[in-house]
């Protein structure tokens, strides 16, 4: 019934901020970006790898919502990664907090959470 997923969508409270974050922080590709007059949002499409999967929303006042990985609703987003400690390097140097690195105990792999301008929880998981 299901292919993949095909994207996910972000609203930002802060599109400047949050594009910046996305594309010269975590070096994710604009494929494109379209303002929508009638509703006064921009959208911004972005490949993770060479692969689209991110939408970037602004609009005007979106409502708050709880953040946090246990925060019920979507958990976090996370993003594969081949050295662990690279990225977090690379991520800590731009100003990024990163989390300790722990242990899957179920898989063996190197995992950590950081946030995005809005506190979305991120994750970077090593395979």
């Amino acid at each position: 019934m299901f292919n993949k997923i095909h994207h996910i969508a972000i609203i930002c409270s802060n599109y400047t901020v949050s594009k910046d974050f996305y594309t010269r922080i975590l070096g994710l590709e604009i494929l494109s970006e379209v303002y929508r007059a009638e509703r006064k949002s921009y959208k911004l499409d972005l490949a993770v790898n060479g692969v689209y999967q991110i939408e970037l929303f602004s609009f005007e006042n979106p409502p708050a919502r709880p953040s946090g990985p246990e925060a019920s609703g979507l958990r976090h987003l996370a993003f594969e990664v081949d050295d662990i400690e690279v990225v977090i390097a690379r991520l800590n140097a731009a100003g990024v907090t990163t989390e300790n690195i722990r242990v899957d105990e179920f898989t063996g792999k190197r995992f950590t959470f950081f946030a995005d301008p809005d506190n979305l929880p991120l994750e970077l998981y090593e395979i």
